[in-house]
């Protein structure tokens, strides 16, 4: 599946802002099923540099900054990206317990880079009530693929989907507490369940090809990946209760939000601010 992709995020400041220096992962990954055909990123008014990087986790990141007086910055990111579906379905009767131990042996080179993913971090905090619901589906000797399709499945029952119910900054234990949330919230959860039981799951940033019942498509879209050894990093998609193919596009992927998140900055002068996010993904 061929896609144009347009993303735009505008910032409208109560002042104006002096300066501003910002970051941005909005460039597709380069993967076996991936290719990023062109992608560009445009930003208005006109910074005074914009410079490419690669981080850690080896996602593309460009940093930009603005130096004239505004008081509105807008940043559009514009890609086609053509995705393919895995022909095979995937299976795996690795049990959770020998996938973990596995990891925590760092058997391989797979293993012993997925082991960093086992840990707690900034939005995925470690807590009781998170072990005990991942104990609902992670019974002896289950499957770690089976167990993770029905955690994914449980998260898509369980919750509602809300997207004025929350923001970035709500924690987690008030997410499982209150039952509902978005695709973000949904994914912090998963990986925090899975990490509860020291598996490795990582956050995916990325957009969703809207349809009947999707949800998550008109903006940024979350979702996880879950490393089982000896098959590799496995999506799951618990907003819409599906493993992802060729309708998910992937920007970038870390340890949760933190580390991906689509645009930040920090600026000098401006108030208070509000923010406007459109995405537009077209089939082609």
């Amino acid at each position: 599946m061929l896609f144009e992709i347009t993303h735009t995020t505008r910032y409208n400041y109560a002042s104006p802002v002096a300066r501003g220096l910002n970051e941005v992962h909005l460039t597709p990954r380069v993967l076996p099923l991936q290719s990023v055909r062109e992608s560009v990123i445009q930003v208005d008014p006109a910074p005074a540099f914009l410079h490419h990087r690669t981080d850690y986790f080896g996602n593309e990141v460009s940093t930009f900054a603005v130096i004239e007086r505004h008081e509105r910055l807008t940043t559009t990111a514009k890609s086609l990206v053509e995705v393919r579906d895995g022909a095979d379905e995937i299976q795996s009767a690795l049990s959770w317990e020998d996938a973990r131990k596995l990891i925590a042996e760092t058997a391989d080179e797979s293993c012993l880079a997925a082991s960093e993913f086992i840990y707690h971090s900034p939005y995925v905090p470690a807590f009781a009530e998170l072990a005990a619901f991942a104990r609902e589906t992670f019974e002896a000797e289950r499957p770690l693929l089976d167990a993770a399709k029905e955690l994914s499945h449980r998260i898509y029952k369980e919750f509602k989907y809300d997207p004025k119910s929350t923001s970035i900054d709500m924690p987690l234990a008030e997410v499982l507490k209150n039952r509902h949330g978005v695709c973000q919230d949904f994914a912090h959860l998963m990986i925090g369940a899975l990490r509860s039981l020291r598996l490795a799951a990582r956050y995916v940033s990325g957009y969703v090809r809207s349809g009947a019942n999707v949800q998550g498509a008109q903006a940024s879209h979350a979702w996880v990946s879950v490393f089982v050894p000896g098959t590799g990093w496995l999506n799951f998609d618990p907003t819409n209760d599906v493993m992802p193919t060729d309708n998910h596009v992937t920007l970038a992927w870390g340890r949760d939000y933190g580390d991906v998140t689509p645009v930040k900055g920090v600026t000098l002068g401006g108030g208070g601010q509000t923010v406007e996010v459109e995405v537009y993904v077209k089939p082609l």
